[in-house]
């Protein structure tokens, strides 16, 4: 099978020698057989060869591994889909919600029910990335709680104090609006189980399943790559360093865009869940976690997020119908805005990790010819 990938690395390693990225590593297992591979390296100008064990910032691809923590949370009955968060965040018990998604601020209506846990997950309780230049989104900017890459910068209680002080866009359930529920279940999980969700987050799933270098930050800055960003005069510029953001412990455990890993971390991750949950989670959770959790009006808002014929589940995109050639139906996975992407196939039984250090670009972030490559290469194998 190694010689078979030949065609994905020489992709790789083109887009490395053409400056597109430093490095990247790469990790695939198909049928039981795993495979990685490490090009480039960790920083622009570094002669020293990127290796397979680099830590990279994985940004959104911290909301699959946020969703099978609270679905093992709620097989250990700490919580439920649909308790209201209220419960653990007065903050949010009585939201008032815009009467014009782009209005002015203080023209606001009630809620029309409560938000529950599983709004969170499927990213509809109401806030989010909004694309207008609306006065809500001009608020959340200057409260700095704009939907980015990295984590906010102030603690759990203080995020919620002043999210809540400002209303929703949308009704609770009534729209799809990306990224901000995660970081609301990330003070929930912490406030319901009473301790730090690091603790939690390791205890629960990350030793169970060995994955030994992820986290929220690391003591060992040496193995993570330096990030880039597309200079606007062409080329890449630093966005964060290895000392940088991830050097210590974040004032804001972050379940959006939190968590560092590694590519062979992330493929164990997405392995278990094609084995059914691997004494992490049930296969019933797997399955409610891995297909379509939206409906129609929900999907429609998601559509410029997601790729043709997908959906959302819990903390994952799920392919619903025939999209591109590498996206069957049951295809699940997500990727990250600072270069990172990783999907599951349980029909072909292949699980597939790219980690780069570039920023995306958009919403498919350039990364549709490892897929494509990859599609082809096990199809002729």
């Amino acid at each position: 099978m190694s010689a078979g990938l030949r065609p994905l690395w020489d992709l790789l390693d083109g887009q490395v020698a053409a400056g597109r990225m430093p490095g990247y590593v790469a990790a695939v297992r198909h049928r039981g057989e795993a495979h990685v591979r490490a090009g480039g390296s960790a920083a622009l100008g570094d002669a020293e060869p990127l290796q397979p064990g680099a830590l990279f910032r994985i940004a959104s691809l911290t909301k699959p591994v946020a969703a099978v923590l609270t679905l093992a949370l709620v097989e250990d009955g700490v919580l439920a889909l649909d308790d209201e968060v209220g419960r653990w965040l007065p903050e949010l018990a009585a939201p008032r919600v815009l009467a014009e998604p782009a209005g002015a601020l203080h023209a606001t209506v009630a809620a029309r029910r409560p938000v529950v846990v599983r709004d969170l997950l499927t990213m509809t309780f109401g806030l989010g990335h909004l694309e207008d230049p609306a006065p809500l989104r001009r608020a959340m900017e200057e409260a700095g709680l704009a939907p980015g890459p990295l984590p906010p910068a102030v603690g759990h209680d203080e995020f919620l104090a002043r999210l809540g002080a400002l209303p929703l866009a949308h009704q609770p359930g009534e729209r799809w609006l990306y990224h901000t529920g995660y970081d609301v279940l990330a003070v929930l999980l912490a406030r319901a189980t009473g301790r730090p969700l690091g603790e939690v987050l390791a205890e629960r799933v990350l030793h169970p399943l060995g994955m030994t270098s992820t986290g929220f930050w690391t003591r060992e800055p040496q193995r993570l790559t330096t990030s880039y960003a597309p200079a606007t005069e062409g080329g890449l510029e630093p966005f964060d360093a290895p000392g940088g953001v991830f050097a210590a412990p974040p004032a804001f455990e972050s379940l959006s865009c939190g968590l560092l890993s590694t590519a062979a971390d992330h493929l164990t991750f997405l392995t278990a869940l094609l084995d059914g949950g691997r004494g992490v989670l049930s296969r019933e959770s797997v399955a409610l976690m891995t297909s379509d959790r939206l409906g129609p009006g929900q999907r429609a808002s998601a559509a410029a997020m997601l790729e043709p014929g997908c959906s959302w589940g819990l903390g994952v995109e799920v392919a619903v119908e025939p999209g591109r050639p590498w996206s069957t139906p049951g295809r699940f996975g997500w990727c990250g805005g600072l270069g990172t992407t990783g999907y599951a196939d349980p029909a072909r039984q292949v699980a597939a990790v790219l980690f780069t250090q570039r920023m995306m670009g958009g919403p498919e972030g350039g990364f549709d010819a490892f897929w494509a490559c990859l599609h082809s290469c096990l199809a002729e194998g």
